[in-house]
């Protein structure tokens, strides 16, 4: 995929010695510095430095919901740990982004509450209306594309792919290339998704992207409705939630996930005999991208912006494009020398610029699949 155009980075002599552990901003540091819970940057703490000091004093990160199989959370976790001394925690690893976004609001200012979360951006936007994030500027902030975050810096994406179909050619005669073929009677009980569209970000955007394949717009998303519940009368919708556990004994044979997930599972089970196929449909092309963002009552607020800088470093964004995610700041590391040229050279090849829905088409499509998918998959 090529990314939208970065703009101008204006911070990148900074940025750079974000992944080192270090920050030239760090020279001209707030006469008065910030605490690390009100802080909107890692100079309002005094730079890189004093926030690293203070992440380490606090020595915990809680996060939610981050399957260490997901975009490479395995490698960001153990790659955090081992730089800072910082242990991690996840919480309910296989939960969605709308139960990230209730272990906020019913965290309050509680020891357990998470300090981070990753969400879909249409769930990212939710929270940081419900005044549930903390504003905070990475230090990659200006190079990261405008549309690709909160102008208040509340949250930002961080990578992203497209919506993909994967399939176990040893239980699926012929696998499904796209959306239309999803239908074939041959594919009975077989098609799942990863969760469920009110509460799953990637399933909400499997249900768009279905929606675009049946004449549908991002104005208009009922035809991904009305797909799923053409799938469930025809008996080829599989309720069951997809993940690597399922794809490997075959529960989920088929499963619309997004590229870099379904070509994970082709990389992780092949050693375990699944033969497992990803194809990127033509006609339902869906890109979209994950947000970060600090829960404004972290009780490790330091280390909730360290991690935030880690995953914004050049390091964290290689280590996302070597699990075939496609990093948001990844024009910016072309354009300065820091991008793995290699593991870009290994993501699928999409034709076209990916085009995303705006806010307000996003709100409007979140609200009809909130209304109309129980309805959709019932009976």
């Amino acid at each position: 995929m090529t990314t939208p155009c970065a703009r101008a980075v204006v911070v990148f002599g900074c940025f750079a010695l974000v992944a080192l552990g270090l920050s030239a901003c760090e020279n001209t540091p707030p006469a008065t510095p910030a605490k690390p819970s009100v802080a909107t940057s890692a100079e309002n703490v005094g730079g890189m430095r004093a926030l690293i000091s203070a992440a380490k004093q606090e020595g915990t990160l809680r996060a939610i919901a981050l399957p260490r199989d997901w975009a490479d959370y395995g490698g960001l976790i153990d790659g955090f740990e081992k730089k800072y001394r910082i242990k991690v925690t996840v919480e309910d690893p296989l939960g969605h982004s709308e139960d990230e976004i209730d272990a906020l609001r019913k965290s309050g200012n509680r020891p357990t509450a998470p300090d981070v979360i990753d969400v879909g951006d249409t769930f990212a936007r939710n929270a940081a209306a419900r005044n549930l994030l903390a504003p905070y500027k990475v230090a990659a902030y200006d190079a990261i594309p405008g549309n690709q975050k909160d102008s208040k810096a509340r949250w930002y994406n961080n990578y992203g792919g497209y919506i993909s179909i994967g399939c176990d050619a040893n239980r699926v005669k012929v696998c499904p290339a796209t959306f239309a073929d999803l239908l074939n009677p041959d594919h009975k009980g077989m098609v799942a998704l990863e969760g469920d569209p009110p509460r799953s970000a990637t399933a909400f955007d499997s249900v768009y992207a279905a929606a675009l394949a049946n004449g549908g717009s991002f104005d208009n998303i009922q035809p991904g409705l009305d797909f799923f519940a053409e799938l469930k009368r025809n008996g080829n919708f599989n309720p069951l939630n997809s993940n690597s556990a399922t794809v490997e004994d075959g529960r989920t044979p088929i499963s619309i996930n997004w590229d870099y997930i379904n070509l994970h599972y082709a990389d992780q089970l092949r050693d375990k005999g699944v033969n497992w196929q990803v194809a990127i449909p033509f006609d339902g092309s869906f890109a979209q991208y994950f947000a970060l963002a600090i829960n404004k009552n972290a009780p490790h607020p330091a280390a909730a912006r360290l991690w935030q800088e880690y995953l914004f470093s050049p390091e964290g964004q290689n280590l996302r494009l070597r699990a075939f995610a496609r990093p948001v700041l990844m024009d910016a590391m072309r354009r300065d020398g820091t991008l793995d040229k290699a593991a870009a050279a290994r993501l699928p090849t999409v034709e076209g610029t990916p085009q995303f829905p705006t806010d307000a088409q996003l709100e409007k499509a979140r609200e009809t699949v909130n209304q109309g998918w129980a309805k959709a998959v019932s009976g």
